[in-house]
């Protein structure tokens, strides 16, 4: 990955801002300017915690943490107002990691016929996604350096779940080094380190990260800033699939090798033969759950779709689960099933009526 040399500089004049809200006491003035990083900052303290729910919590301690210590940003003088923020947002992290009321541990992943299996998604029970409408608001318009911490090789699910498998410090010195651009040095500051510590953990979280990530990782993604046009595509016809129930045609638009995942259920689907199975129980003959409306989404730069049910009998389409997909040679490489708790963030509903089904 390396060091991209992103820096952490912000809106012209923001520090000078800053510091003269911090030397009038003036709250107001001050939460305006921290607000402009908040999108920024959640997306760094989600990288951190795995968990978009997690994160809107965090970054929001983060910001007021920021005010009780204002007086510290003056201290610091030559460090700009967004490394402060992220001083603070990256040690409001780790210190809820510590914390035993979100003390969390890799689960065992275990396939579909239950013999053990190796999926970062699988084993990040907390794991959630992340709306790309969200993603967008995290970075300037004019494509700034700032824009780099959306892109996508560093929101993707796969690099999300990765990173959970490294301790909280060694993450944090990855995503501050690699991520957000910032000097050994500034880093060893934040979190309190020595120079030669930060390096030894980088070294080693990058070691570890590879063991974790997909083997063809480095063909897809490329920075881009969404789905691609074929994905998009491929989505679509994903998408008609699932609301006909017609099993054929999702079996046509999967790799043989494909997988599915369902934090924060623990368990594998591996191979297309076996997804194919569990879908078959949901859509087909007397156990189907009933009709199905789906709708075409983006999370973590990925395509994805928000799947609703209509039972027999009910009133209404109610939220099932998000799908996130990785798409590889224009197939379905990996399919992440999250529960329907995160719609909200996209700016869905939890029950649709038939009526809004069929305009």
């Amino acid at each position: 990955m390396g060091t991209r040399g992103r820096g952490t500089g912000g809106p012209h004049g923001v520090d000078e801002q800053a510091q003269d809200a911090v030397l009038e006491g003036d709250e107001e003035a001050f939460a305006r300017l921290a607000e402009r990083y908040r999108h920024e900052l959640r997306v760094h303290c989600y990288r951190l915690l795995g968990s978009f729910t997690d994160a809107e919590d965090l970054v929001q301690e983060a910001l007021l943490r920021a005010w009780r210590k204002r007086r510290s940003f003056e201290a610091r003088g030559g460090a700009t107002f967004r490394a402060w923020l992220y001083r603070i947002a990256t040690n409001a992290c780790l210190d809820a990691l510590a914390s035993p009321a979100r003390s969390r541990e890799i689960a065992v992943a275990v396939d579909s016929a239950g013999a053990p299996t190796r999926s970062a998604p699988a084993e990040v029970t907390w794991l959630q996604p992340y709306p790309d409408a969200l993603l967008d608001r995290a970075a300037p318009a004019d494509g700034g350096p700032e824009a780099a911490v959306i892109a996508r090789e560093t929101v993707e699910l796969a690099f999300l779940a990765a990173i959970q498998h490294l301790p909280p410090r060694q993450r944090a010195v990855l995503i501050l080094r690699d991520i957000v651009g910032l000097p050994a040095a500034e880093t060893a500051g934040t979190l309190e380190l020595s120079v030669a510590a930060v390096k030894s953990a980088l070294q080693r979280a990058r070691a570890t990260l590879r063991e974790h990530l997909p083997e063809r990782r480095a063909d897809w993604g490329r920075g881009a800033t969404g789905p691609s046009e074929a994905e998009r595509a491929l989505l679509q016809r994903f998408v008609a699939a699932s609301q006909a129930a017609d099993v054929a045609a999702l079996t046509a638009l999967l790799r043989e090798d494909a997988r599915q995942t369902m934090p924060p259920a623990h368990l594998v689907f591996d191979g297309r033969a076996a997804i194919i199975g569990m879908w078959r129980a949901a859509l087909e003959g007397d156990r189907a759950w009933g009709d199905w409306h789906a709708v075409p989404l983006s999370a973590n730069r990925q395509p994805a779709v928000a799947n609703y049910v209509r039972l027999p009998g009910a009133p209404s389409y109610t939220a099932v689960n998000i799908d996130v997909l990785r798409i590889e040679d224009g197939r379905i490489a990996e399919i992440t099933t999250f529960a329907p708790d995160v719609l909200p963030a996209f700016g869905l509903p939890a029950t649709v009526a038939p009526a809004d089904v069929r305009g």
